[in-house]
Formats: C-alpha cells, sequence, structure tokens
C-alpha cells in the first residue's frame, strides 16, 4: 500500500495547478504601477473564492493617513474577485498603500499588502504592516479545539461501529465512551464557533464575545457549517438517548448522522476548494469516518479488553476485519489527497505541508506495524476457544489456601487464553498511543497551506501574503552631523530591485547630502561589492536597476559624505529572498 502511494504520486506529479488556501492571482491597479489619474475602484482576483471581512481592505495615503473607501463587496458574478470604491474626488498625488485580508474558502484567513500611485511616486512610501495572519493566542485554542474535534469525533463514531459492528458481549462498559465523545465534541464545536471571528480577524480572544463577531460567524459559511454540526449533534443526543434505554433504534438513522458529521469537516476544510471539489468531498467524508471507525474503534476495543467480564475472539475477529477494511479506505483516500494537496514531487521535501505529510506517513507507518502485531495477536486468541471469560478472585478460608496434593515445581501456569488477551490489549494500546499522533499531525495539516497552493502562491504576480519591500534604517554620526538613511528595497529578492533610500536629520527631517552611495555584498558566495549607482532624484536617491543574483544575507554598505571632506561609511545586513 506504501508503494502504490509512492507510484501514484509520481504518476500525478505532472498535474496542473491547483489551490486549497486563496492566493492573490492579480489587483487592479498592480502593484508598483504609476498611473494619471486616480482609480475608481481597487479590485483583487485570487485563485478561489474568498469571503470578505468588515475592514478586508485598508487605503493608506502618502502621509500615512487612512482614505475613506466605500464597503467591500465581490464583483458582480465574480466569488473570486473582490472591490472597494475609492472616493469620488480623487486622491491627490503620491504612493498609495493597499493592506488586505480575506478568507479563503477553506475557511483560513489570509493577507497581503501592495502600493500604486498617482501622478508620480512619494518620495517616501508608506511601509505598512497588513497585519498577522493569525494572532498566536488565538490560533492555540482554535488548534487545540480542532484537535478535539478530530478526537470526539473519532470516539463517538468509532465506538457506535464497534458496538454496532462487532457485536461485543459486554457491551455496558461502552456508553461512557459515547458519552464523553459526545460532550467534548459538543464543546469543541461551540469553542470553534466563538474563537471563529477572531481568528478570521487576527485578534486576540477577548473579541470573541462581541455580539457583532458572532453575527459575523453565524452569517458565514463556515459558521453555518459548525451550527449543522451542532444541530447533528442535538439529534445524536436523541439517538444514543434511545440505544442507552435499550429502545430499538434503526441503523441506517446512526450512520446518516455519522457521514452527516463527516461532511461538516469536508465543508470547511480543503476539500471545499481547488479542484475536483465533489471528489475531494466524497474523498474526504470516507477519509474522516475510516478513521474515525478505526480509531475510536481501537479505544473501544481496549476499553473492552480492560473491563468488559467476557470476550468473545469473534468480536476481535470482526474488529480486526473491520480494521483492514478501514485502512484500505484511508490509503486510498490518502493516496488522492496527497496528490491534491502536493501537486509535485518536489513539494514533499520544499514545503511545510509535504514535510508533515511525510511525518504522518512515517507514524501511519509505525500504527500499521503495531496493527500487525495486533493482528497476530487476534488470530491466536481467536484459536484459544470460543468464549473466553476475565479470572475471578476466589474467596479463600481462614488461614490461607489448602495445600494441594504432591509437591509443586514453580508458580501455576497462566492460561494461554489470559496471556493472548493481555498480549492483544498491550499492542492495541501501542495502536491508540500512536493514533492520538496521527491525530495531531492530521490536525495541523488541514491548517497549513498546501503544496499546491504555496507553489501557486509563490509564482504568482501578486506575491500574495509577502511584505511589498525590505525596509532598513541605517544611523550614522560625521563631522557634526548625525542622522540615519532609509533605505527601501523592492521586493528584496533574487533579481531586478529597486532602490529609494533617504536621508534624515537628527529630527526625522529630510537632509540633503552631496553624495550617498550603496553597495552590496555576500560574503557567503564571495560576491560584491555590487555598485547601486544611486543617482540624486530631488530629494532621495535611487536606481530601479539593482540586480542581485543569489538569495541569502547580504551586506549593505551605505557611504554618507555631507562636506567635502566629511564621509562615513555604515554596514547593514538584508535578507534576500
Amino acid at each position: 500500500m506504501l508503494l502504490g502511494t509512492v507510484l501514484v504520486l509520481l504518476l500525478f506529479q505532472g498535474a496542473g495547478p491547483a489551490s486549497a488556501h486563496a492566493a492573490l492571482r492579480s489587483s487592479d491597479p498592480r502593484d508598483g504601477v504609476v498611473l494619471a489619474s486616480a482609480p475608481r475602484h481597487i479590485t483583487l482576483t485570487f485563485t478561489e473564492s474568498v469571503g470578505l471581512l468588515d475592514d478586508s481592505f485598508r487605503v493608506l495615503s502618502p502621509r500615512n493617513e487612512r482614505v475613506r473607501t466605500g464597503e467591500a463587496d465581490h464583483v458582480p458574478g465574480r466569488s473570486d474577485s473582490v472591490r472597494v470604491a475609492l472616493p469620488a474626488a480623487g486622491l491627490g498625488e503620491g504612493t498609495f498603500t493597499v493592506a488586505w485580508r480575506v478568507v479563503s474558502a477553506d475557511s483560513h484567513p489570509v493577507s497581503g499588502a501592495f502600493t500604486f500611485s498617482v501622478g508620480e511616486p512619494s518620495a517616501t512610501a508608506v511601509t505598512v504592516d497588513p497585519g498577522p495572519v493569525e494572532n498566536p493566542a488565538t490560533t492555540g485554542l482554535y488548534t487545540i479545539a480542532r484537535y478535539l474535534a478530530y478526537l470526539a469525533v473519532a470516539l463517538l463514531v468509532g465506538t457506535a461501529v464497534f458496538l454496532a459492528l462487532c457485536r461485543p458481549a459486554d457491551p455496558n462498559v461502552l456508553p461512557r465512551l459515547l458519552r464523553v465523545g459526545w460532550w467534548t465534541l459538543l464543546g469543541a464545536t461551540v469553542s470553534l464557533f466563538v474563537l471563529r471571528a477572531p481568528f478570521e480577524a487576527g485578534t486576540g480572544p477577548a473579541t470573541a464575545f462581541g455580539a457583532a463577531a458572532l453575527e459575523r460567524t453565524a452569517t458565514s459559511r463556515p459558521g453555518l457549517v459548525l451550527l449543522a454540526r451542532l444541530a447533528l449533534l442535538a439529534l445524536t443526543a436523541v439517538f444514543l438517548l434511545r440505544l442507552f434505554r435499550r429502545r430499538r433504534s434503526s441503523y441506517a438513522i446512526g450512520a446518516a448522522l455519522a457521514l452527516g458529521l463527516a461532511l461538516t469537516w469536508a465543508a470547511g476544510e480543503h476539500a471545499s476548494a481547488g479542484i475536483q471539489v465533489p471528489v475531494a468531498m466524497a474523498s474526504s467524508v470516507l477519509h474522516v469516518l475510516a478513521m474515525a471507525a478505526w480509531l475510536g474503534g481501537l479505544t473501544a476495543l481496549v476499553v473492552t479488553l480492560s473491563r468488559a467480564a467476557v470476550l468473545e475472539p469473534a468480536t476481535v475477529t470482526r474488529f480486526s476485519r473491520l480494521a483492514f477494511t478501514c485502512v484500505s479506505v484511508l490509503v486510498l483516500t490518502g493516496v488522492y489527497q496527497s496528490w491534491r494537496g502536493l501537486g509535485s514531487w518536489s513539494a514533499l521535501t520544499d514545503t511545510t505541508y509535504g514535510r508533515l505529510l511525510v511525518a504522518k506517513l512515517t507514524a501511519v507507518v509505525v500504527l500499521l506495524t503495531a496493527a500487525g502485531f495486533s493482528r497476530l495477536w487476534t488470530v491466536r486468541l481467536a484459536t484459544a476457544g470460543t468464549r473466553t471469560a476475565v479470572p475471578r478472585r476466589v474467596p479463600e478460608p481462614v488461614g490461607g489456601p489448602a495445600l494441594p496434593d504432591g509437591p509443586q515445581d514453580g508458580p501455576p501456569e497462566e492460561p494461554p487464553v489470559v496471556a493472548d488477551r493481555r498480549g492483544l490489549r498491550r499492542s492495541v494500546l501501542a495502536e491508540v498511543t500512536v493514533g492520538v499522533v496521527v491525530l495531531v499531525l492530521t490536525t495541523v495539516l488541514t491548517g497549513t497551506v498546501p503544496g499546491r497552493a504555496e507553489a501557486e502562491a509563490a509564482q504568482s504576480p501578486a506575491a500574495a501574503g509577502l511584505p511589498v519591500a525590505s525596509v532598513s534604517h541605517v544611523p550614522f554620526e560625521v563631522g557634526g552631523a548625525r542622522g540615519q538613511v532609509q533605505i527601501t528595497l523592492d521586493p528584496a529578492r533574487v533579481g531586478q530591485n529597486s532602490v529609494e533610500a533617504v536621508v534624515l536629520d537628527a529630527e526625522g527631517g529630510f537632509a540633503i547630502v552631496p553624495e550617498l552611495r550603496l553597495s552590496f555584498s555576500l560574503p557567503a558566495q564571495d560576491i560584491g561589492p555590487l555598485d547601486a549607482r544611486l543617482t540624486d532624484r530631488g530629494g532621495y536617491w535611487g536606481t530601479n536597476d539593482l540586480d542581485l543574483p543569489l538569495a541569502g544575507t547580504w551586506e549593505m554598505k551605505v557611504t554618507i559624505r555631507v562636506s567635502e571632506i566629511d564621509q562615513v561609511s555604515e554596514t547593514k545586513t538584508v535578507r534576500i529572498g
């Protein structure tokens, strides 16, 4: 099965790109353009449909003042394009900065920034931080809730499947698992709903309880998915109560509820965006159900082996067959999802998503190894007898047990069936432990940009979510003059770059100097110094023809001459991507 996974990845590595996190495809005006007159709208087009937030657009003037704009909305008939109207009176001249933030179709927030100029560029452009894509505290709590939701659905669905299909002789030890799974899933889902608004906006958890935040979540697609999950949990509670009261309940109803719960995961994760959405949704549903039936069933089996007074070998055999079916489904759906998420063989090692997928695959190999040992113990237990009871302690007469007839050569031998049951319990417990690791990696994977989307974002001319320039401040002091040089390197990547250097005095005002030189060196590769050949452009020094051939940490040497005899050179490092 593992070999088949590798072969399928190799066969499909040449497929066209697709995205499961939105990447900015284009902007109008485009990044860095100089316009003769102000545009009427700012329009952004993404690689997939996106949702808007209350503050999706921020437009800043050359004086770092926020420009009043209209309400952001989608371009008519286009779910992947959004726009905002600019003031009818115009913007004036200079360089304007646009910071944007949207929510991709798979519910993950993305953000970025770019600039455009009207008339002529400003001497200095506003350097704006589009804001963190995620708030660490909110993201941490949101991730914990997502992990608990995965764990709970596995426990709830897996235990129910174990009861229905494996038919244990002593089912009374399992209802507690169903209750724990249901309540945990309820709490995790409510937490996800409450934290959704600050997670999208990149704000702290304290902003989660505002009426506006909850209303926005309730009307968004991720919020509707979570509300649907809560409704399904209410129906599941009724179904479980009927089971606990020994009333007849149709297994078809239970299967429909499990299918609906799994669908809420598919509708809110990577499967809901990108290529082949119907196939991906079906694959995701099967993947979640197979995962829940296997790992949740393993937990139910551990509890049965530990606490049940009676264990039929047929129960273990039935679960062994069920586990084999689940593993087969997981491999088939996992191969498809891996191909869809990676897009190329190199993405396995070049992207965070690929490296996490390798880690998950390694954990699954360990899990399958433990499952192999469990299968061996299952065969031994099945051949040991048709029915096994847990040995019970027998009361002994006062004064100790009677001595048996004849000499004893050592402690009594343990019945083989008891040893087999203990061995099976240990190997299944090992499976459950590794399964928890797999669930953790799965949770992290669903929140990571897939390899396809990462590659498409990197190839996009708009370079979504990346800063538009690198700004460095180099202080200097010479001949009684003090100040700093503000150097803007755009886009601070391999290839052609533009440079804008402004000399500021000690009070932060503009200063005029007779000469300013700038050179770049890469000591690690013994390259340089490369002269930037700055020219005086009336208020600032600049060039549009700086070519940096390699990525790395470059040394930027700035030479400032303030008079005929006074000059100084300062060095600062800058990262070129």
